[in-house]
């Protein structure tokens, strides 16, 4: 018997095949668009990140360069060019001395302070004989920035009787009696956010000093 095709059968045969829907369309795009945002969320966590640990490092780094040459300098110090003392100045947030930081024959008169939120090198080079130092011909250089204030002085000053957990000497100090230098200097370039802030400390012995031997 002869098969009579029909439109309604055709019509039937299209409603089987499988098709997306217009919900299943959104539905699909709405997936898309979380997983976009989940990538970029990460992707900018990621960068935020980076970012903190190398403003971290790049603090540590300049608090390491500037406490080994003030240490290097300090280990030195000297009796100025004209006989003054080697230290002619300590305080909580500034220590000036004399040391002949370039191997050059002169004691320069060093100087490490506090300006704001900025530690900074205050360097005079003697001239005339016998030597003389003025302070209009200082060079003065920011060695670290963003400097935050704390209970801790950046500058304490400790006699011959420091063991390790003895107070520093108090201000106003004997410049006579010191015989060790400690620097604390806490660095934050933005305290609002990551990463916290980076404080580092080293002590120095003014071995030129010592009268404990």
């Amino acid at each position: 018997m002869p098969i009579h095709y029909t439109p309604i059968a055709h019509a039937a045969g299209r409603r089987l095949r499988p098709g997306v829907t217009l919900i299943e369309a959104v539905v699909a795009l709405g997936i898309i668009s979380l997983i976009a945002l989940v990538v970029g969320a990460f992707q900018r966590d990621i960068f935020l990140v980076s970012g903190f640990l190398q403003d971290s490092l790049l603090a540590q780094q300049d608090l390491r360069r500037t406490l080994k040459a003030f240490s290097a300098e300090a280990r030195s110090l000297s009796p100025s060019g004209a006989g003054a003392y080697p230290i002619a100045a300590a305080n909580p947030n500034d220590f000036a001395f004399y040391s002949d930081t370039d191997s050059d024959g002169l004691r320069e008169r060093i100087r490490y302070f506090l300006d704001g939120t900025n530690l900074k090198k205050g360097v005079i080079v003697p001239g005339g004989a016998p030597a003389v130092y003025d302070p209009a011909n200082e060079t003065v250089a920011t060695v670290i920035r963003n400097v935050i204030s704390t209970t801790t002085p950046i500058f304490e000053y400790y006699d011959t009787t420091y063991n390790g957990v003895s107070p520093p000497l108090s201000q106003p100090v004997d410049t006579l009696a010191i015989r060790l230098v400690k620097v604390t200097v806490t660095v934050d370039r933005n305290p609002s956010r990551p990463p916290p802030p980076v404080t580092l400390t080293t002590q120095i012995s003014l071995r030129n000093l010592k009268d404990n031997l």
